[in-house]
């Protein structure tokens, strides 16, 4: 099986902390040794991960990115599946809140929104197998920690996933930019599924007629849109607010 590449002290230090078995190997620039990195080699050897020395220059040639010194080559990550979804929904012991994805396909969207969901205290994130972006090293680095704790779960047929939903009481709230509701005058804090499409074209028409409802972001100014992980950051800080609300 071939290796994943994960780089940047935040992103490796939160790897080990949360699945250290992944990890391979680590790959540490020569000359570097300040505290942060130094910590993170000695919970590399604590695991029993071998650690090596390499130049910033084969640094450089591994990865595209800024890699502050520090390259794990680790077990590619792997995407969760209807059964998997089923066992969450069956040991949730508060409302649900999921966010499902359909056709975001763009690596560093799909890392955004995973990190945005972790803060936000989503459960899972869901997506259609086809037309989606893949669990890769990008995703991983852009989501700096969130794809190895946040369940990114890939299914066969994303409308029958939304029935299933439906089905143990889940709210299906997609968003639209032709919606009648605004986002702030909805009530978002119930157990909730929160749908959004892919830039551009937004949900597939399938997915739209899953929805219990749509929702919009009220938009004051000439951009008609936001970036799907800014939108997504919107919405689901939107249902926080709401949920604390409520005590």
């Amino acid at each position: 099986m071939n290796a994943d590449t994960l780089f940047g002290i935040h992103a490796v230090t939160t790897l080990l902390k949360r699945d250290p078995k992944r990890v391979r190997r680590l790959l540490v620039q020569q000359g570097r040794g300040d505290g942060r990195l130094q910590e993170l080699i000695e919970r590399a050897e604590a695991c029993g991960i071998e650690v090596q020395r390499r130049s910033r220059a084969q640094l450089d040639e591994q990865v595209a990115g800024v890699h502050q010194g520090v390259v794990a080559e680790c077990m590619p990550l792997r995407a969760g599946t209807e059964t998997d979804l089923e066992q969450l929904l069956e040991t949730l012991q508060e409302p649900a809140l999921l966010l499902v994805l359909d056709g975001v396909t763009d690596p560093h969207n799909l890392g955004a929104c995973l990190r945005t969901a972790d803060a936000a205290g989503v459960h899972a994130v869901i997506a259609p197998k086809d037309k989606s972006a893949p669990l890769n090293a990008t995703v991983a680095k852009v989501a700096c920690g969130a794809a190895e704790v946040v369940p990114y779960i890939q299914v066969t047929n994303l409308a029958r996933t939304l029935q299933l939903l439906q089905r143990y009481g889940i709210w299906i709230t997609g968003t639209a930019g032709e919606a009648c509701d605004e986002l702030f005058d909805s009530d978002m804090s119930g157990p909730l599924a929160l749908v959004m499409g892919a830039e551009g074209k937004g949900m597939r028409r399938l997915t739209r007629e899953h929805c219990d409802r749509l929702v919009k972001i009220p938009m004051a100014g000439e951009v008609s849109s936001l970036n799907v992980s800014v939108a997504t950051g919107v919405c689901l800080f939107e249902i926080v607010r709401q949920r604390k609300s409520l005590g």
